[in-house]
């Protein structure tokens, strides 16, 4: 007969099962590091650590770091909304987008260090580039034209949504500075330069240090699309 078990003692903790491993789980797993830690600690060990499991497994269902990086940036990409294309409004239209992937950019901080360099073809990346297009030609855009404003539209995208991650100036003590107490001790600065040197820098240094990120990432697009508009062939 089996002895039984005193009473205080607990039999020991059964650990729930893991939920099987996907691409998908993956992904998911991996955008909540990236929401939480940022391009910076993005890597195949924090994910697995995410997940409960060791890195190796994950290369069962991704190939790679970078491979996973192309489903994260596609993933991001496919919360854009596309509207139905009018060439009558390209510019418009382009401004909206335009906005909008920055407003995705800010919901997952470190995407857009993630672009950076890279020629991403996932699905939904390929359907921004076919509807810019379809945008630019329609409005009489020349294709060279067209398909180099792409890069340098995703480059402006990905430096000024990187721009915006990037770690608080220190203060000579070494604390954390504000946006505006940058600004002000970088306005102080240039200020202070001998006028008869650098006449024009002094002079401007007002302007030089106006607006916000939104502001500035606007006038950015502003300059951006005149120089597209001026392309245009009726």
């Amino acid at each position: 007969m089996a002895i039984p078990d005193p009473p205080w003692k607990t039999a020991p903790r059964q650990r729930p099962a893991r939920a099987p491993l996907s691409r998908e789980a993956i992904l998911d797993a991996a955008m909540r590091v990236l929401d939480r830690e940022g391009a910076a600690g993005l890597s195949m060990r924090r994910v697995a650590d995410e997940l409960g499991t060791g890195p190796a497994s994950l290369y069962w269902h991704v190939a790679s770091k970078d491979a996973l990086i192309d489903l994260i940036i596609d993933r991001v990409a496919g919360e854009v909304p596309l509207p139905e294309p009018d060439p009558a409004r390209w510019q418009e239209q382009l401004r909206e987008w335009l906005l909008g992937v920055r407003t995705v950019f800010a919901r997952h901080p470190g995407v857009a260090a993630l672009t950076l360099g890279r020629i991403p073809t996932g699905t939904n990346v390929l359907r921004w580039a076919e509807w810019t297009l379809v945008l630019m030609r329609g409005a009489g855009i020349p294709d060279r034209i067209a398909t180099y404003a792409g890069d340098l539209l995703g480059l402006y995208l990905g430096a000024t949504g990187y721009e915006a991650t990037l770690p608080p100036m220190t203060s000579a003590t070494g604390e954390p500075l504000s946006p505006e107490e940058t600004a002000a001790m970088m306005r102080g600065y240039f200020a202070s330069l001998p006028a008869d040197q650098f006449p024009n820098v002094v002079s401007t240094v007002d302007e030089m240090f106006s607006g916000d990120l939104d502001e500035r990432f606007e006038l950015g697009l502003d300059v951006i699309l005149r120089g597209l508009a001026s392309y245009a062939r009726p």
